[in-house]
């Protein structure tokens, strides 16, 4: 297929809704005449748009590409505010009405936590093999002491037969390095904290104990919560979580749903007072069904948090901690994350307390090795010509999937409409998208039938597609966290990706961090980005070369030639 260059003018925008297009007015990805990457209310640097000291709206040289728009407000600063989980609930009175229960004043069915019987040759493994297997698999015990030793084969591990027929459906050859530790601590009755890189078997390394754990207590009653609860940070997690647990629960006939928001809550209810032993929820739409009195945790016994750093990073504390409350002392509780901040950590002491912790692969902050990572230094107004030139490169070859991310829901809008009028088969999923829609976008995606799909951080974490071959981060995120997990959408379960990411002169302040990242990966480190960590964070020279202020004001034109209004448009 040839694809035709194409240049971007006033012309060919029209800011006219076709496709998956959005009206685009006062957006905020400069020409050398807009604001960059700082907040999008003042155009300075250090806080998002909802911390903005000043308030208010935009000022009058923020607009598309240097234009006079700007916004009210910062009200597409982002798509933090939604990611499809809890309708923007972020403030610490979400769920005053839910009162913490007296225990003591219940009578708690005892349950049983322990279901670790693997063959012999695994349970009484000299500990030089068992220390050899976790060097070979990069198993590290940060905390805890008498950890049972992990499960290398599906073979010896003592499962029961309806797991074993799945494992074999599955056509699984051996546990992951997280599932094989993870398993033998779930099943223990352990209280887990687990880290791992994203594709490396988390889902399965809770769900699948999980399963056993419901399958050994005492039937729901009427009117009886479910048993395991899952809590995910977004819709789209919460869902796939839910299909794996559909396909290794059927076999014992356990019932399952997914409740979250940006979906109506009558199927939802029905659901749940139809009794679920396994729910997977986000937080904010599940603190609104306990409210309702819909749903009661007193039959809780194995609560997992999934993505903890995630959850807590988009504000969901106050809603963890209320959840929690509600559910047994006694629980067992697990949680899982690919990163391991001082905010998780506090709520693993406030909530775990007697808990093992291990770590699978590099301490601190890593990428997954399997993952080619490159990185383009540029500035803000050669970005769309060099995402048309790699597009040329990559895009062409119809059995490649490629993930671009975008940090605002209206970028994201853009570049697809203008990738389908070039005859590219993108589309975009965000915040602001419709359920249906959302749900149908990423059936094609994983199908193929599209290629290209434009995403903010919605899709961050938890799209499990196994082919995405290439990962572009048009727009650098706001923490090496999120770029760790963008880049883990490629390079899963064993298999090999490449992931280019834009690097602007607004973005140095994070080059540190990525240089970090990259060297632990053993990547090739572009010297300019070597050069931003020298010059301590920030380019001196960004706001000379390109004509005015990177923050835009009325000059600023683009490819440093100009003051102007209205900047200068790229080319692909």
């Amino acid at each position: 297929m040839n694809h035709k260059k194409i240049e971007f003018n006033m012309a060919s925008r029209n800011f006219e809704r076709n496709g998956y297009g959005a009206r685009s007015q006062g957006g905020y990805d400069n020409g050398g005449g807009s604001r960059g990457q700082g907040c999008f209310k003042c155009g300075e640097h250090g806080h998002l748009s909802r911390e903005c000291p000043k308030g208010g709206g935009g000022g009058r040289g923020g607009g598309f590409r240097g234009g006079r728009g700007g916004s009210r407000g910062g009200s597409f600063g982002g798509d933090r505010g939604g990611y499809g989980a809890s309708g923007g609930k972020y403030s610490n009175d979400v769920g005053q009405n839910l009162k913490r229960p007296e225990w003591q004043n219940f009578e708690l069915v005892p349950f049983k936590k322990n279901f670790y019987s693997p063959h012999t040759n695994i349970r009484d493994a000299t500990p030089k093999d068992v220390e050899r297997f976790r060097q070979m698999n990069e198993i590290t015990i940060q905390r805890g002491s008498d950890i049972p030793n992990p499960i290398t084969n599906f073979q010896e591990a003592g499962f029961p037969d309806y797991v074993m027929k799945e494992i074999r459906n599955q056509q699984f050859e051996k546990p992951t390095a997280i599932q094989a530790q993870g398993w033998s601590l779930a099943l223990s009755g352990q209280n887990t904290v687990g880290i791992a890189q994203t594709g490396s078997g988390k889902t399965l390394a809770y769900l699948l104990p999980g399963i056993i754990h419901v399958n050994a207590q005492p039937y729901l009653e009427r009117g009886d919560g479910p048993i395991v609860l899952c809590l995910a940070p977004t819709r789209e997690l919460a869902q796939q979580i839910q299909e794996v647990a559909y396909s290794f629960g059927k076999a014992s006939k356990l019932k399952s749903t997914c409740i979250f928001g940006g979906a109506p809550k009558g199927p939802q209810l029905r659901d749940l007072e139809n009794g679920c032993e396994i729910v997977i929820a986000t937080p904010g739409r599940l603190i609104d069904i306990l409210e309702m009195g819909k749903i009661n945790l007193r039959r809780c016994t194995y609560l997992v948090l999934d993505e903890a750093d995630r959850m807590l990073d988009m504000g969901f504390e106050p809603q963890i901690r209320k959840v929690i409350n509600q559910i047994r002392p006694d629980r067992q509780v697990l949680m899982w994350s690919a990163t391991w901040p001082k905010e998780v950590r506090n709520l693993a002491e406030d909530f775990l307390q007697d808990y093992i912790h291990i770590n699978i692969g590099a301490h601190g902050l890593h990428a997954n090795h399997n993952i080619l990572q490159i990185v383009d230094v540029c500035e803000e107004h050669e970005k769309e010509h060099k995402l048309g030139r790699l597009l040329e490169e990559i895009g062409c070859e119809p059995q490649n999937k490629i993930l671009i991310f975008t940090e605002t829901k209206r970028k994201a809008d853009e570049l697809t409409r203008l990738m389908r009028r070039d005859g590219y088969p993108a589309m975009c999923i965000h915040g602001d998208k419709q359920q249906k829609e959302r749900d149908w976008v990423l059936g094609e995606f994983k199908r193929g039938s599209t290629t290209i799909l434009v995403a903010t951080d919605v899709a961050a974490r938890g799209l499990d597609v196994d082919d995405v071959k290439f990962v572009v981060n048009y727009d650098y995120p706001n923490n090496s966290e999120d770029y760790i997990h963008r880049i883990g959408r490629t390079g899963r379960r064993n298999n090999t990706g490449t992931a280019y990411t834009f690097f602007t002169s607004a973005n140095s302040p994070k080059a540190k961090d990525l240089v970090e990242v990259l060297s632990e990966a053993k990547q090739v480190v572009n010297p300019k980005l070597t050069e931003m960590v020298m010059c301590g964070g920030f380019n001196r020279n960004a706001n000379k070369r390109y004509g005015g202020s990177s923050f835009g004001g009325r000059g600023g034109g683009g490819r440093g030639r100009g003051g102007g209004r209205g900047g200068g448009y790229g080319r692909w």
